[in-house]
């Protein structure tokens, strides 16, 4: 199973990638947990200097951004 991180305090970007996961999660039948983290320390752990963060299996894959779903999927997919 993927661990998904969406690391943000609830600003309309962090809101954006969190509902697109999501729905990318579910459309491509993906075996993952996708998790909101708004606790700013536990973001800070990650090192991330913008949000929204976006973490996969505990590593950073984008942050400050919303990635395309093409690259959402390749990075949930492992590539």
């Amino acid at each position: 199973m993927i661990s998904v991180k969406i690391l943000g305090t609830g600003c309309k970007k962090c809101l954006t990638l969190e509902a697109k996961v999501r729905d990318l999660v579910a459309v491509n039948n993906i075996d993952a947990v996708v998790e909101k983290v708004t606790d700013i320390n536990k973001m800070l752990n990650y090192n991330i200097m913008m949000t929204p963060g976006l973490v996969i299996n505990e590593k950073v894959k984008s942050f400050g951004i919303i990635p395309k779903d093409d690259q959402i999927i390749k990075w949930l997919n492992g590539e």
